[in-house]
């Protein structure tokens, strides 16, 4: 598929900006002001914006451990400052300081957040869709017209991840429920040091899906034009009730593991293939040679979101800490917590 020009310029814009909020992000993780480990995208940018790109607001997000881009481009534009606060551990982050890069989420976006635990999330993903079935079955508020299309669930996860014998429960429930949901496995062919090869017996993973009878499929997850299509697909599949899908996006991390992993498993020349396979490389070529863009208008959208992620940063930065003697608000619900 083939995108208007318009909307290519527009995903352009956000892979730019996922690229320039890691790469800021990296930055103050190495000198120390961000606590914590960081997961960095850099390199599989397409993977996620062009997901966000063929979902509704009103769809759920499962991000994964490294899912920046997914939560920033999820929230509307006056909150994306505040997912960079998160993580600098602010009081103004979207949730106060208290989740950090791993654990951000915000659930007017439908942004779902992620935890530590790998593979629970594609099992907790099946609670929004279920959700989704559930009010329609039974015309509960909001579904009295027949024709209303389901929320989508889409969950990301990585190709480590898909070993975890919580997806083969959540395949298996999701298939016979028939639930809305969009497996999005982002595999970027290294499970922290193990590339999947050398941990998965099939030569193309998304054959996981087709023993659940579920639509499967593999594509180029660093061509945004292919992301958006195929996940428009499975959405529309998703919203009529026809269930799950099953999208393999073949992609590639350029950082190691975690900020500062050296990667030094991987073989000479792997990293340099594939970052002439950049997605936003990818991008700006046909947006120029096809679309006749200048280079002068490439530029000026990279100037805009400097602006912006500098407005994020500096923001960030003068944001308070939370304070130790609020550390368990926001914490628990309706509880009265006392403090040690």
């Amino acid at each position: 598929m083939a995108l208007a020009k318009e909307r290519l310029w527009k995903v352009y814009r956000d892979m730019v900006l996922i690229r320039r909020f890691e790469e800021e992000v990296e930055k103050y993780a190495q000198n120390g002001t961000i606590p914590g480990f960081i997961h960095l995208s850099i390199g599989q940018e397409a993977a996620q914006a062009g997901v966000v790109e063929a979902l509704k607001y009103t769809d759920y997000k499962f991000p994964d451990h490294r899912g920046h881009g997914a939560i920033v481009l999820s929230s509307p534009p006056e909150r994306r400052k505040n997912c960079m606060s998160e993580i600098f551990a602010k009081e103004t982050g979207v949730n106060h300081g208290r989740g950090g890069s791993m654990h951000v989420n915000d659930l007017e976006a439908r942004n779902m957040g992620f935890n530590g635990i790998q593979g629970s999330t594609v099992v907790t993903a099946l609670g929004t869709a279920f959700d989704s079935y559930y009010r329609k079955a039974n015309k509960m508020a909001g579904w009295e017209d027949e024709n209303k299309d389901l929320d989508v669930t889409a969950v990301f996860m990585g190709d480590g991840t898909l070993g975890e014998g919580t997806c083969h429960e959540s395949m298996n429930l999701a298939a016979t429920w028939k639930l809305p949901l969009i497996y999005c496995l982002i595999n970027n062919h290294y499970a922290i040091s193990t590339h999947y090869t050398e941990s998965h017996p099939q030569k193309e993973l998304k054959t996981w899906g087709e023993g659940y009878e579920v639509p499967s499929y593999r594509v180029d997850g660093n061509d945004i034009e292919a992301v958006i299509e195929i996940t428009e697909e499975a959405a529309e599949r998703a919203r009529k009730g026809k269930g799950p899908t099953l999208i393999e996006f073949m992609t590639y991390r350029w950082q190691g593991h975690f900020s500062g992993d050296p990667a030094a498993y991987r073989p000479d020349g792997e990293l340099e293939k594939w970052q002439a396979n950049c997605p936003l490389l990818l991008a700006k070529k046909k947006l120029m040679e096809v679309h006749g863009y200048s280079k002068e208008e490439i530029d000026a959208v990279h100037a805009e979101v400097e602006e912006k992620i500098q407005g994020y940063v500096k923001f960030s930065l003068e944001s308070p800490s939370p304070k130790a003697e609020d550390a368990v608000k926001h914490v628990y619900m309706d509880r009265v917590v006392e403090g040690r």
